[in-house]
């Protein structure tokens, strides 16, 4: 498997583990939703919901310099 496969499965496993937790907190959330958690008080306060979302712009910032250095 590329480095950049595995990133990118990383991403996703990632983006399915912030929705199950904001699905915990508002059930009716869609992947959109989290895009924007600003307009969720309780996802904005939430810091279980904060921390992950962190690790995932990380994971998708290290995707994206993978892909910056393959151009």
């Amino acid at each position: 498997m590329k480095p950049e496969q595995l990133v990118y499965g990383m991403v996703t496993a990632q983006k399915e583990k912030l929705l199950t937790i904001a699905r915990r907190i508002e059930p009716h959330l869609t992947e959109e939703d989290i895009l924007q958690p600003q307009d969720f008080t309780q996802l904005e306060h939430n810091p279980e919901f904060r921390y992950e979302e962190g690790c995932l712009h990380g994971m998708e910032s290290v995707l994206a310099a993978m892909r910056h250095e393959q151009d």
